[in-house]
């Protein structure tokens, strides 16, 4: 080996060095993903061809490392939910119109928004107790987050005691630490940007080092709270001013959508004037009590919507196009490009969509484009400039047969468009298309599922490729002895690993199911059938019985869910994985709380339009008082509740099982509350 090698070894191993230290300790990725995961693999090629330049220096010493076990995890006792965004005026019509739609209310109903320009920093919450602050956590996967509260008592705008005799019992006063844009000229040479500071900032160990940086807090809602006496949340925002926090001064409560779309154009020409980053205004329903009736779907509340500014875009060029295949099949064509900035991100990556998209707008490899990148969007290719094409392009064709397995792919045809789908598919089932499996793989352990800290995509993949995992039960019988023999991997990252996994084998029936990757099943649907399966084998009984007709009595789940469910059962190794899986987990019984109310233990369906509320409305008064509603007449249903012209098939089903039929008034009687 000569001394030129050697040298360059060492200068790539200097460069991952850096990378790996402005990543992980300072928050900012210096390059993309791709570029990163080519040098690092550069690096161990050479070690593998150069045996003798593998020291203590190697990259593999690396894997593993995740700064996130330097925090201890807390469950939030209310959730920090997302939003979901809205681009243009179409958006904020058809969120007014969902509300009132749900509230049954008339179309003239007015709402009243709190208008709230989006800081872009990092969220944290902060749980007072008695007007002390006790503990403050990060987001994280918005059920638990990680204990930062000897950090966020380093900001100066976070009161540490609040003796206001108005001030509740207890709360969490949830808001944004930001870094602001005059504050960051002197962090710019070690951040990408305000926001990277900031994260970087709050995950220092030493917080004294995070009381060096200029951090700041605006507040603007509230999770879990006791004693809280206020009905709207312009009241709220002015009483946390009072109580010594910091709000947005841009704050404004607006009546309208023509005037909510006058005050975004202004906030957005003021965008660039203000100190600090904003990426968007939040809309949130003002009066406490229409939140309350509004409720949540899915992780997101139904009374709120971020209204994201106008996007980003770049010119590129298209060095290759990928085929990327997720869990379920699908083909993503990923076009590369060569790196360009964007609003402060770096991006080489650019979704294609499906293969129409490609045909519509006769995308090619070597096209000089248009880069786009919306809020927290995927950057996209938004046009192509042909008279930059050169004569000798190439028209990209799509493969027929999947990249991985060979396989044929194909498109469905939807039942409920009438149309054949946009997206091309592996036609292989279960684990037979490598690709696939990976993905599933990953699945399994992500955030949602498993959530099994340290065994990363990076790690999925690299111990597939060394055979050590090929179903999602070879994760809970590792063979620990050949991963110790792997370079980087000492004792006490194998007992890491080791613990985190057999932390993970107590799991919920819903996050089980959800864990399974099975085609339309996310985490709501999960959570419905898990609630129908009560138990493991509850679920086992139900595969062997292939009585799938019984899962459309579950409000929630269509013949969409119900036929990806049965492809999945038809595959022997999709049941081979399940029943394995249950040898070696404790998976726990799902535990229907009853809540005070009149509905224990009774079900209901609504036929016909009701007067003054809207059968969403009733779906959650029922479940808030033990319900449950089922979408069709059987022998399960307790109470058909009859409205305006009633369907008569389902009347006269119901007479026929001796269901009981009610109308709104006895409804509404059985609640408990006058009409």
């Amino acid at each position: 080996m000569n001394k030129k090698i050697k040298t360059q070894y060492e200068k790539k191993i200097n460069l991952i060095n850096k990378y790996n230290e402005f990543y992980y300790n300072k928050s900012n990725s210096l390059v993309s993903d791709k570029e990163y995961d080519d040098l690092k693999k550069e690096i161990l090629n050479l070690e593998r061809k150069y045996k003798i330049l593998i020291n203590k220096n190697s990259i593999s010493n690396l894997v593993g490392h995740k700064p996130s076990k330097n925090f201890k995890k807390i469950s939030h006792k209310a959730p920090m939910l997302s939003l979901s965004n809205a681009y243009d005026e179409q958006d904020l019509i058809n969120f007014e119109k969902k509300i009132i739609n749900f509230l049954s209310a008339d179309k003239n109903f007015k709402i009243n928004y709190s208008a709230e320009p989006k800081i872009d920093g990092i969220s944290a919450s902060l749980t007072y107790i008695n007007g002390n602050f006790t503990t403050g956590l990060s987001r994280g996967d918005g059920k638990e987050g990680e204990d930062i509260t000897a950090n966020l008592a380093t900001i100066i705008d976070i009161p540490k005691q609040i003796l206001s005799s108005d001030f509740p019992k207890e709360i969490d006063v949830r808001g944004e630490v930001y870094i602001q844009n005059s504050d960051f000229k002197n962090l710019k040479n070690n951040f990408a940007n305000p926001r990277n500071a900031a994260s970087g900032s709050l995950r220092q160990k030493n917080p004294l080092d995070t009381k060096k940086i200029p951090l700041k807090f605006i507040a603007y809602t509230f999770g879990f709270q006791k004693g809280l006496k206020i009905n709207t949340q312009t009241e709220y925002l002015k009483k946390l001013n009072e109580w010594g926090f910091k709000t947005n001064p841009l704050n404004k409560s607006i009546s309208g959508i023509k005037n909510l779309i006058k005050n975004y154009l202004s906030i957005e020409n003021q965008r660039a004037n203000l100190d600090f980053d904003i990426d968007g205004i939040v809309y949130k329903i003002n009066d406490f009590d229409l939140q309350k009736r509004l409720g949540n779907v899915a992780n997101a509340p139904r009374w709120a919507i971020a209204h994201k500014f106008s996007s980003n875009k770049a010119i590129s060029q298209i060095i290759d196009i990928d085929i990327q295949i997720g869990r379920t099949g699908a083909l993503t064509p990923v076009a590369k490009i060569k790196p360009i900035n964007i609003g402060g991100v770096v991006v080489s990556n650019a979704t294609l969509h499906n293969e129409d998209e490609i045909e519509r707008k006769d995308i090619r490899v070597g096209d000089s484009v248009t880069v786009e990148r919306a809020g927290d969007v995927i950057p996209h290719i938004l046009s192509v400039d042909l008279n930059k094409r050169s004569k000798k392009s190439i028209k990209f064709n799509f493969p027929k047969k999947c990249p991985s397995c060979g396989s044929q792919t194909i498109k469905e045809f939807n039942k409920l468009t009438k149309k054949i789908d946009a997206v091309r598919r592996c036609s292989s089932e279960g684990y037979l298309c490598d690709k696939i499996s990976i993905e599933k793989l990953k699945h399994f352990v992500s955030k949602e599922a498993f959530n099994i800290d340290g065994l990363g995509k990076k790690i999925i993949e690299l111990f597939w490729k060394l055979n050590l995992i090929k179903y999602p039960y070879d994760i809970f019988k590792l063979d620990y002895s050949k991963i110790e023999k792997l370079e980087g991997w000492g004792k006490t990252s194998i007992e890491n690993l080791k613990y985190s996994i057999n932390q993970k084998k107590n799991i919920s029936l819903e996050r089980f199911i959800y864990a399974l990757g099975i085609r339309h099943i996310g985490l709501e649907n999960a959570k419905l059938l898990s609630r129908h399966f009560i138990s493991f084998v509850g679920l086992q009984n139900f595969y062997k019985t292939k009585n799938y007709n019984e899962l459309l009595s579950i409000d929630g789940i269509g013949e969409t869910q119900v036929n990806s469910i049965k492809r999945f059962f038809v595959n022997d190794t999709n049941v081979k994985v399940l029943n394995e899986l249950g040898k070696v987990l404790i998976i726990k019984n799902v535990s229907i709380k009853q809540k005070s109310g009149f509905l224990s233990n009774k079900s209901f369906l609504v036929t016909g339009k009701l007067n003054g509320i809207s059968r969403a409305e009733v779906k959650s008064l029922i479940e808030e008082n033990s319900g449950t509603t089922l979408s069709s007449v059987s022998n399960k249903l307790n109470y058909l509740i009859i409205g305006d012209k009633p369907t008569k098939r389902k009347i006269e089903t119901a007479k026929e099982l001796k269901i009981k039929i009610i109308n709104q008034d006895e409804f509404l009687h059985m609640l408990n509350k006058s009409t």
